[in-house]
């Protein structure tokens, strides 16, 4: 229960601070076209680099234990964030764009009343692909020390314990279903209610 609560701490600390970051740099980008190829070519060399090469990077720099696990499952959440973000606004139709300007809406309001809720379910879909990834990735962040369940799996690998190293490894597998079940019976909410309206 202990490395439970560690994994799902981690691992929810990581997953706010990517989508947070995330969303924002995404509307950053779809403002600022040119900005898009060099922010997603970052972003995409970055997500290449092995998790454990990462998490290696980091000791020197932010020491071993759940600083650098966070820092690194963060910095691999961005991708999905970014890009979903991104193009859940650019498949926006450019008439409701338009639409929106022609009736005096501000560039804030079409924000915040018109792209975000239009582009949430895409949204939500990058979402569910971060958190599953990030809750799988928590479990290699016990190599450098940090808690967590793969502080199970990593003791069944040294002491040849089949059980822990199986019993981490559903454990984790089954955190990650159960949350994607839970965003993904907000996006069917989320599209049902848009149908409806």
């Amino acid at each position: 229960m202990e490395v439970t609560i560690q994994h799902l701490i981690i691992s929810g600390i990581s997953i706010f601070i990517a989508s947070v970051f995330g969303i924002l740099l995404g509307l950053i980008i779809s403002y600022y076209k040119k900005t898009t190829p060099i922010v997603m070519s970052i972003i995409n060399f970055i997500y290449t680099i092995p998790s454990i090469a990462l998490l290696g990077f980091l000791i020197p720099i932010s020491g071993i234990g759940n600083t650098s696990a966070i820092i690194a499952l963060t910095i691999y959440g961005l991708l999905p964030m970014v890009r979903s973000t991104y193009t859940g606004i650019e498949t926006i139709d450019p008439f409701i764009i338009e639409a929106a300007k022609g009736m005096g809406s501000t560039e804030i309001q079409i924000l915040l009343k018109v792209k975000i809720p239009l582009a949430t379910t895409v949204i939500l879909s990058g979402l569910r692909n971060m958190v599953v990834m990030t809750i799988a990735l928590a479990g290699i962040a016990s190599f450098i020390g940090a808690g967590g369940l793969g502080v199970a799996i990593y003791r069944g690998i040294t002491t040849n314990n089949s059980a822990m190293t199986i019993a981490g490894s559903l454990l984790i597998a089954l955190l990650a279903s159960v949350v994607d079940l839970i965003i993904g019976s907000i996006e069917k909410f989320i599209k049902k209610k848009w149908r409806l309206v």
